[in-house]
C-alpha cells in the first residue's frame, strides 16, 4: 500500500500507534507524499473557493495576508508562516494527541483537534455573515491538512509534523509572494 492509502485507512479509524518502521528513507518518502498531497488538496479547494467567489457566492473581503504584507516585509511573513507558526501550532494542536490513550477518546480528540485547528484559521478572514456561513469551505484546507499533520504526528512523531507543517506553509507562502510580486510589477 502507498502512503495515501495508509492515510485514508487511518482516517477511517485513527489510533494512537507509532509506525514501527524507523528507516529514514521510508519516513522521508512518507513525508514527501503527504506534503505533495497537502499542497494538491489545498490548491483544489482554493480553486473551488475561487469559483464560489467568482460567481458571487463567497465574499471574503480582506484576508490576513493583505494585512501582513502591508505591515511587514515578505521575508518576515515567510519566516513567521513557515517557522514560527508551525512550531507553535503543532505544539498546541498536535502534541497533546498522545495524552488520549483510550481509543474512543483518541478518535474524538483527533477529529476535534483538526476541526478546531481549521476554525482557528477563520480569523485569517474579515469576519462577516457570508464568511461564517461558508466557513466550512474556507477552513477546509486547514481542516484536511490538520488531519494529515495529525496522522504524521502520531505515526512518526512531533518533529515530522512540525517539518511537514513548515514545508507546507513555506511552499504556499513562497508561491503567494512570488505571484504577488509578479502582479505588482
Amino acid at each position: 500500500m502507498n502512503t495515501i492509502t495508509y492515510l485514508l485507512k487511518y482516517l477511517q479509524n485513527p489510533v494512537l500507534e507509532k509506525d514501527s518502521n524507523t528507516n529514514f528513507w521510508y519516513r522521508l518518502k512518507m513525508f514527501i507524499s503527504l506534503l505533495v498531497l497537502s499542497i494538491v488538496i489545498s490548491f483544489l479547494i482554493t480553486i473551488f473557493n475561487g469559483l464560489l467567489e467568482y460567481f458571487g457566492i463567497l465574499h471574503e473581503n480582506k484576508h490576513a495576508t493583505d494585512v501582513y504584507l502591508k505591515d511587514s516585509k515578505g521575508l518576515q511573513f515567510l519566516f513567521i508562516a513557515s517557522i514560527v507558526a508551525p512550531i507553535i501550532e503543532e505544539i498546541i494542536f498536535r502534541a497533546p494527541l498522545v495524552l488520549f490513550k483510550k481509543a474512543s477518546k483518541f478518535k474524538i480528540a483527533f477529529y476535534t483537534i483538526a476541526i478546531i485547528f481549521g476554525y482557528v484559521h477563520i480569523f485569517n478572514f474579515e469576519i462577516n455573515l457570508n464568511v461564517l456561513l461558508l466557513s466550512p469551505f474556507l477552513i477546509a484546507p486547514q481542516f484536511i491538512v490538520g488531519l494529515i499533520f495529525g496522522y504524521i504526528r502520531v505515526r512518526l512523531g512531533l518533529i515530522w509534523a512540525i517539518l511537514l507543517h513548515s514545508f507546507y506553509n513555506g511552499i504556499l507562502v513562497t508561491l503567494f509572494l512570488l505571484a504577488t510580486n509578479a502582479i505588482n510589477q
